[in-house]
């Protein structure tokens, strides 16, 4: 993986945060986008930032033309963006609703839309879909819905993308501490047991992308 170029959507987040931080430890260079130009600036690695909001195609197509001018190529794409909220299908606002489907499940669509022309054989693309895709639950069937739609896309995607050489990979990791759950855009989480470390679940997903017979990566796989 040393030398090869990696877009991180989401890159402020916990999770996303960790897994450019594991790129980073193994020789890849950055490119870190994210809404929020201060936040962006106060990650602690070397790679260039991008200040977009990917919920607009356009600036899916910026990102993505960013980390190819910088890495001279795009050899990965790391989709960690996402949202959530908590609450029964009937106490949720249709505009709540509406963002978790732009959010987590649009936003994989266009930036997939605007990478694949961009990658070559041998590339790969990484959605987070979550553990909430294998298993929906009651006060999280929105978000859940919006989580498993990247799923049944990813799981598309990835026959349409094979003819290409390039690899898609749908990670769904067990809960894990990246304080999503504290900025919630409705409603207050249930009570969970504690999460996984997000360095331990970026470990596992950094694994997978430099390993080429990875093509999934399930809960089980986070060995929780």
């Amino acid at each position: 993986m040393h030398g090869s170029s990696a877009l991180i959507a989401g890159a402020t987040g916990g999770l996303g945060r960790a897994i450019a931080t594991e790129l980073a430890s193994r020789g890849v260079t950055l490119t870190l986008a994210a809404r929020d130009a201060g936040r962006l600036d106060g990650i602690d690695l070397e790679g260039r930032r991008v200040a977009v909001d990917l919920r607009d195609p356009n600036a899916c197509t910026a990102a993505v033309e960013a980390a190819v001018d910088h890495g001279g190529g795009l050899d990965v794409v790391v989709n960690a963006v996402g949202v959530v909220a908590f609450g029964a299908v009937d106490d949720l606002s249709i505009d709540v609703m509406e963002e978790l489907f732009l959010t987590n499940t649009f936003v994989s669509i266009g930036l997939a839309k605007a990478a694949l022309p961009r990658l070559g054989k041998g590339a790969t693309l990484v959605n987070l879909s979550g553990v909430i895709a294998e298993k929906n639950l009651p006060g999280m069937a929105a978000y859940g819905a919006s989580k498993a739609a990247v799923r049944a896309f990813d799981e598309g995607l990835a026959r349409e993308a094979r003819r290409y050489g390039i690899r898609v990979i749908d990670a769904r990791p067990p809960h894990t501490e990246t304080g999503l759950a504290e900025r919630a855009l409705a409603g207050q989480a249930p009570k969970m047991p504690a999460g996984l470390e997000p360095a331990g679940v970026a470990r596992v997903i950094v694994d997978a992308i430099g390993d080429p017979a990875v093509r999934d990566l399930p809960s089980s796989a986070f060995g929780a």
